[in-house]
């Protein structure tokens, strides 16, 4: 970790020396908490301030230090405030301080907080480019809850009054994420674009280039940037994080390893930062890491978000009761506002696997009843944190970790669990584990084996076909229709005349399985099929059967 510079001014004989070495100082300090705070070294950005503080105990420095817990993945808005009212104790017409805690109301969804911002602004006569540059990213700092047109009205404001003694960087990089609120790519790509001659660091300005391609989905302008910016500054922590979400995206779950593994050695220890690595780590699959990570921090962190992500290992490890007792208290702790539509999709899952399990018919109906609600409300918000469907599927077809192990095995698929154990790469391996499995008729085996190689070879068709066979062997059609569907999605145009017979057979078993519950899709279906197969003795008698 770098260390803070401090300039001692000791004996220096004219006052206006002493004056202007001081400034020097505290102007070198306070840019340094910014560029701690931009590459998520957050300790060190909150250590700096408190040295600020301990050498002159300003409403600014307070300020400061208030806003660096706003700007963490997770605010701490109790902290935050502390700050603030310390700040505003001592100065008591301080902006920055009014404004910091306006912006504690917003992100805790109180938009009067908006109106209140844009008062203390007034109240500044606008005199001051720093306040009018506060204010405009506080209005920029929550996703949900915003105002980007005032942002960028008070932003060119500051720009303008900064002009004279040169435009931090910071300022441009916050009217970019303005413009990026209003989903104006082209305005934020100018205002990153004007960002490039000031940064200090020209890796923050790439990465952000990067992330904005990518909520653009335009992955190859996306990597291009985030590899800019570790060509720039290879210690450069964001950059590993977005390249971590590239690689998510792709499904590249050893490369999202490794770029966790350098975004955890270039941030810092702040326990804010480690609990969004546990996060990334959850969303790459790696559980083990992330419940390694998360067991270090937990007792460091007073936020209740740290209950939510305990929960989600707790469901990935089939612990449903206590799954449900930690999202429970993450709920009762967390502002309303927080609680988002993946949170009650996660209640439902875990209320799909305490219903699978329970005895009592009046019980084992109401859960049911709320695993399908708060599923719902998940898959109606287009919420991609879980598969919400082939996660239902899997808790009523008991496919875990738990029935594999409890069904049969053989010395090859042994041989094979250590392959894929020492290298979670090896598509070979997997495929001959996923095979091996359905030889020995351990349909949980290869249903979670044929899931891990659809992770890590997502548009290779067959798996989604294999998996499907796997489920319906296993007695488990929902989910058997889910994944033959995904296989029909996946095959790519040139290679429909290769797979003629198996797609005509998975049109077939989805109508066979449909024709129950959604007659004219099973009609549909089985049209299909003969189209592939006119000859496809099975088809026919359905398609007879349900055209009747």
């Amino acid at each position: 970790m770098k260390d803070i510079m401090i300039m001692n001014v000791k004996k220096i004989a004219f006052g206006a020396a002493v004056v202007f070495f001081t400034n020097f100082a505290f102007a070198q300090t306070l840019q340094d908490g910014i560029n701690s705070i931009d590459s998520d070294k957050f300790a060190q950005a909150k250590n700096n301030f408190t040295q600020m503080i301990a050498k002159e105990p300003t409403a600014e420095n307070y300020f400061y230090l208030g806003n660096t817990y706003l700007k963490q993945v997770e605010p701490d808005f109790a902290t935050a405030t502390e700050n603030f009212n310390k700040g505003l104790a001592a100065d008591s017409k301080s902006f920055l301080n009014k404004i910091g805690l306006a912006t504690v109301k917003l992100g805790k969804g109180d938009k009067s907080a908006v109106a209140e911002i844009q008062k203390i602004v007034t109240d500044s006569k606008e005199k001051d480019a720093e306040v009018l540059f506060r204010a405009a990213e506080a209005l920029t700092l929550f996703e949900k809850n915003n105002a980007p047109d005032l942002a960028i009205q008070f932003l060119n404001k500051a720009v303008e009054k900064a002009q004279k003694k040169g435009v931090p960087a910071n300022y441009y990089y916050t009217l970019g994420d303005a413009y990026r609120l209003k989903k104006l790519p082209g305005d934020a790509m100018s205002a990153y674009e004007k960002a490039l001659p000031t940064a200090k660091n020209k890796a923050s300005v790439f990465t952000r280039m990067g992330t904005l391609w990518m909520a653009a989905q335009q992955w190859k302008l996306a990597k291009e940037n985030i590899d800019k910016a570790i060509a720039v500054d290879a210690t450069y922590a964001p950059a590993y994080k977005a390249l971590a979400a590239y690689d998510i995206r792709y499904q590249q779950n050893a490369k999202a390893t490794q770029d966790l593994i350098n975004y955890t050695k270039y941030a810092d220890e702040d326990p804010y930062t480690q609990l969004e690595i546990a996060k990334l780590y959850f969303t790459n699959e790696d559980y083990a890491n992330s419940k390694q990570v998360l067991d270090k921090i937990f007792d460091k962190i007073n936020d209740p978000i740290k209950y939510k992500l305990r929960a989600y290992q707790l469901y990935a490890d089939g612990k449903y009761a206590e799954a449900k007792q930690s999202m429970d208290t993450f709920v009762s702790q967390a502002d309303k506002s927080r609680v988002q539509p993946a949170d009650q999709g996660l209640q439902g899952l875990i209320a799909a696997g305490l219903a699978k399990d329970e005895k009592d018919p009046a019980k084992k109906t109401a859960l049911t009843t709320e695993a399908q609600q708060k599923v719902a409300i998940a898959k109606a918000a287009k919420d991609e944190t879980l598969k919400w469907d082939m996660e239902l599927a899997n808790i009523a077809g008991g496919a875990t970790q738990g029935s594999v192990d409890a069904g049969p095995t053989t010395p090859e698929i042994e041989a094979l669990k250590k392959k894929v154990a020492a290298n979670a790469q090896d598509s070979d391996s997997l495929f001959k584990l996923a095979t091996a499995y359905q030889d020995a008729k351990n349909w949980n085996g290869a249903i979670l084996t044929w899931q891990k190689m659809i992770a890590l070879l997502p548009d290779w068709a067959p798996a989604y076909y294999s998996q499907g066979y796997s489920y319906q062997q296993a007695g488990n059609n929902e989910a058997a229709k889910t994944a033959y569907e995904k296989f029909i999605s996946t095959v790519k145009p040139a290679d429909m005349e290769a797979n003629k017979q198996t797609l005509a057979y998975a049109y077939f078993a989805v109508a066979y399985m449909s024709k129950d519950s959604d007659i004219a899709k099973a009609k549909d279906y089985v049209a299909k099929s003969l189209q592939l197969d006119p000859t496809y003795e099975d088809a026919i008698k359905l398609n007879k059967e349900i055209n009747k």
